[in-house]
Protein backbone atom coordinates (compact mmCIF):
# COMPACT_ATOMS: atom_id res chain seq x y z
CA UNK A 1 0.00 0.00 0.00
CA UNK A 2 1.78 3.94 -0.66
CA UNK A 3 1.33 6.81 1.80
CA UNK A 4 -1.58 7.38 -0.53
CA UNK A 5 -3.68 4.57 -0.24
CA UNK A 6 -2.74 4.30 3.81
CA UNK A 7 -4.26 8.04 4.09
CA UNK A 8 -7.30 7.46 2.59
CA UNK A 9 -7.99 4.01 4.35
CA UNK A 10 -7.26 5.43 7.82
CA UNK A 11 -9.78 8.46 6.52
CA UNK A 12 -12.22 6.09 5.58
CA UNK A 13 -12.62 7.51 2.03
CA UNK A 14 -14.72 5.61 -0.39
CA UNK A 15 -12.53 5.33 -3.96
CA UNK A 16 -15.59 4.52 -6.09
CA UNK A 17 -16.73 7.99 -4.96
CA UNK A 18 -14.04 9.93 -5.38
CA UNK A 19 -13.69 8.54 -8.62
CA UNK A 20 -17.19 9.71 -9.43
CA UNK A 21 -16.62 13.39 -8.23
CA UNK A 22 -13.15 13.59 -9.64
CA UNK A 23 -13.62 11.82 -13.23
CA UNK A 24 -10.05 10.14 -11.95
CA UNK A 25 -10.76 6.32 -13.06
CA UNK A 26 -11.05 3.24 -10.57
CA UNK A 27 -8.41 1.42 -11.70
CA UNK A 28 -6.37 4.82 -11.61
CA UNK A 29 -7.00 5.48 -7.78
CA UNK A 30 -6.45 1.41 -7.29
CA UNK A 31 -2.68 2.18 -8.76
CA UNK A 32 -2.16 5.50 -6.32
CA UNK A 33 -2.88 3.38 -3.67
CA UNK A 34 -1.39 -0.01 -4.33
CA UNK A 35 1.35 0.66 -6.32
CA UNK A 36 4.73 2.48 -5.51
CA UNK A 37 6.04 3.15 -8.80
CA UNK A 38 2.80 5.24 -10.21
CA UNK A 39 3.18 8.68 -9.34
CA UNK A 40 0.45 11.12 -8.50
CA UNK A 41 -0.07 14.26 -10.45
CA UNK A 42 -0.81 17.55 -8.64
CA UNK A 43 -4.17 17.47 -10.69
CA UNK A 44 -5.36 14.28 -9.23
CA UNK A 45 -3.97 15.29 -6.07
CA UNK A 46 -5.89 18.40 -6.15
CA UNK A 47 -9.57 16.67 -7.33
CA UNK A 48 -8.83 14.42 -4.55
CA UNK A 49 -8.58 16.53 -1.96
CA UNK A 50 -11.74 18.77 -3.55
CA UNK A 51 -13.58 15.34 -3.41
CA UNK A 52 -12.59 14.73 0.18
CA UNK A 53 -12.75 18.25 1.67
CA UNK A 54 -9.09 18.12 3.10
CA UNK A 55 -6.40 20.35 2.59
CA UNK A 56 -4.35 19.74 -0.44
CA UNK A 57 -1.14 20.82 1.70
CA UNK A 58 -2.34 18.12 4.47
CA UNK A 59 -2.14 15.26 1.50
CA UNK A 60 1.03 16.38 0.39
CA UNK A 61 2.67 16.48 3.67
CA UNK A 62 1.48 12.75 4.30
CA UNK A 63 2.29 11.16 1.17
CA UNK A 64 5.41 13.19 0.32
CA UNK A 65 6.73 14.37 4.33
CA UNK A 66 9.81 11.74 4.04
CA UNK A 67 11.23 13.83 1.47
CA UNK A 68 14.51 15.78 2.72
CA UNK A 69 16.30 18.14 0.34
CA UNK A 70 20.28 17.36 0.10
CA UNK A 71 22.70 19.34 1.92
Amino acid sequence: MTLLGKYLTDKSINKAEVARKTGIRKSRLSNLSTKEDTNLKAEELYLISKAIDANPTEILEKVYGHLRLNN
